[in-house]
């Protein structure tokens, strides 16, 4: 059963233009327990009084298979008139909100034996796979695993993490990191960029149900869109798995 407590926020920055980075602690002193991919949800109440929440994925980044982190993080896009936009933008240092979870099955699979992952992503469907990063290092040590990464954005303005990922691909030959940029290409164009809508650019990675296990997060409109293009490339649906972030007010 999912706990509730308290988060204080030791630290914020915004990461894009509409994008915060939020970074928490437990107001109790415990560790956060999780599964990279998994999700939180803040607690509040409308001005109404009426109590509502919004999930986020934890974007922490810990230790390979620790399953606890101190430092609780996640990104939060700026929803216009948005109440979470509103609560969670106006919060400072020492603050706190409610919280609950970790929540979701968004999470690599030990009991897996395929050859490669399509990860992909939209905005701030890109989070819970920088928390996979240490279990990718062990899947891609241990069984030989390649990775790429597909993450759309419109501009490199909005690409989130973007230079840890392409720190992470330099130092680890099997992942593989193509940011997809749907308005054009930035002002200083890298090899590994693509252009285009990523569910467009995804063809070109061949998608093989043989060897495949795809994930998609983000946008609803590019879920849907690449689970149709796996679909026809003959990835069963138990080789897709879906999370879809939609904007609340």
């Amino acid at each position: 059963m999912a706990e509730h407590f308290q988060l204080r926020l030791l630290d914020s920055f915004m990461l894009a233009p509409s994008v915060r980075h939020l970074v928490f602690e437990r107001a109790d002193g415990t560790p956060l327990a999780f599964r990279p991919g998994q999700f939180l949800q803040v607690h509040f109440h409308y001005e109404d009084g009426k109590p509502t929440k919004r999930s986020y994925s934890v974007a922490t980044v810990g230790e390979a298979d620790t399953g606890e982190v101190r430092r609780v993080e996640i990104a939060v896009s700026y929803v216009p008139g948005g109440a979470a936009s509103e609560l969670l933008g106006g919060l400072e240092p020492g603050d706190e909100i409610e919280a609950s979870g970790p929540y979701g099955r968004f999470c690599l699979m030990d009991e897996d034996s395929n050859r490669r992952y399509l990860l992909i992503a939209t905005g701030t469907g890109v989070t819970p796979y920088r928390a996979m990063l240490p279990q990718i290092v062990r899947l891609m040590r241990e069984r030989g695993c390649e990775v790429v990464l597909l993450y759309g954005a419109r501009n490199e303005a909005e690409l989130l993490y973007g230079e840890e990922f392409e720190a992470f691909a330099r130092q680890h030959a099997g992942f593989h990191f193509h940011p997809c940029f749907s308005r054009g290409e930035r002002p200083d164009p890298r090899p590994h960029d693509r252009q285009g809508y990523v569910q467009d650019v995804l063809p070109e990675f061949e998608p093989d149900p043989d060897s495949d296990i795809a994930y998609l997060c983000g946008n609803p409109n590019m879920v849907d869109a690449a689970f149709a293009a796996l679909k026809e490339r003959g990835l069963s649906v138990r080789q897709i798995r879906r999370e879809k972030y939609i904007s609340s007010r």
